[in-house]
């Protein structure tokens, strides 16, 4: 074997031994427990606590911040984050925060949009593959020629994107704000990118026509209006929210259509007892924690690249400040432009 396969081998091992649950370590994470006993078994607490003690510490040793996605795990969601959102939320928290670095909880796209809206912090993402179906749908060069097919017109981008991506729009959007964004512009029709079906559904929130790419995100473009049907056939009183995501049948036949943001908000205002949402699979679990009279049924597709981050890695990823990530200034700047008028933009009411 040689070294660098020694090496990593020694890593992988070191990554998979489990830390001691000691009476300490019980005693310091009860509270956070007692949080999400509901949607975490005690037997796989034992396993959790250790690293989420550990975490916490270096958290303060390191004057770290952990932004965590509505997707991460409930052991990240609720045990290690220090602010959890939609990729506009965690957007909006990596331009403000004091913190000297910046554990992204989520997938590539979203640590780079925090690099780009704070270029002067270290930002990290504990597996530098955790990337994203629709973020790898289009590149710069792609913009660029859309631009010369349709030229004259504003192009609105989807967050979920790299870096380069963003630095050839215009003006960046999320789905809790697209349909601001694109009358923000003030103009007849725009370039929409990249995700289709987001698209779709904005077109039916607004006069403006929209220009859209074929990209999906893999997650929702699973799910189907069929299955929405049988959930309701088999639940009548059932109360269905979606991601925009997910294709247009799905979306027709929900009772709410919003941002996981807006979808969290929803479960709470509509007085609901029994509700599905059409999403990532954790979106239920950590929902659930805040609304114990509630019950969730979970049609589950799961994001592989989310399920990429675990807490052992977002140990390793303080322990070492790794995986950096790094934006080319030139890209950077052109990048910010984009974000910053993004967040210039409210969020819509209800999404």
């Amino acid at each position: 074997m040689t070294d660098a396969a020694l090496s990593a081998a020694s890593a992988s091992a070191a990554l998979q031994a489990a830390l001691p649950f000691t009476a300490e370590v019980e005693r310091e994470t009860a509270p956070i427990y007692a949080r999400m006993s509901r949607v975490l078994p005690a037997v796989e607490w034992s396993v959790h606590a250790p690293y989420i003690a550990a975490i916490q510490r270096l958290k303060r040793e390191r004057n770290a911040v952990i932004l965590a996605h509505n997707y991460q795990t409930p052991e990240i969601y609720h045990g290690v984050a220090d602010f959890v959102g939609d990729s506009l939320g965690l957007a909006q928290q990596a331009a403000k925060t004091p913190a000297d670095i910046i554990v992204q909880c989520g997938v590539h796209f979203m640590a780079e949009t925090s690099k780009v809206l704070s270029p002067e912090k270290t930002v990290l993402i504990p597996d530098r593959l955790a990337g994203c179906s629709l973020a790898a749908s289009i590149t710069g060069a792609d913009v660029r020629l859309l631009r010369e097919r349709f030229p004259g017109l504003p192009v609105v981008t989807y967050v979920n994107t790299s870096a380069e991506v963003k630095a050839e729009s215009d003006i960046c959007c999320t789905s809790a704000n697209a349909v601001e964004v694109v009358e923000s512009l003030g103009v007849p029709k725009v370039i929409f990118l990249p995700d289709e079906y987001l698209g779709k559904w904005v077109a039916t929130q607004t006069l403006v026509e929209l220009v859209l790419w074929k990209g999906h995100c893999e997650v929702h473009e699973r799910f189907t209006g069929l299955e929405i049907e049988a959930l309701r056939a088999a639940d009548p009183g059932v109360f269905v929210l979606a991601h925009p995501e997910c294709p247009p049948d799905v979306l027709a036949a929900a009772d709410y259509v919003g941002s996981t943001a807006g979808m969290i908000r929803e479960v709470g205002a509509a007085g609901v007892r029994r509700v599905v949402m059409i999403t990532e699979c954790s979106m239920s679990d950590n929902v659930a924690t805040a609304h114990p009279d509630v019950e969730f049924v979970r049609p589950c597709n799961l994001c592989p690249h989310m399920k990429r981050i675990t807490l052992p890695k977002i140990l390793r990823s303080l322990e070492n400040l790794e995986h950096r990530v790094e934006i080319a200034p030139e890209i950077g700047v052109r990048a910010r432009r984009a974000v910053e008028r993004m967040l210039e933009v409210a969020r819509g009411a209800k999404r």
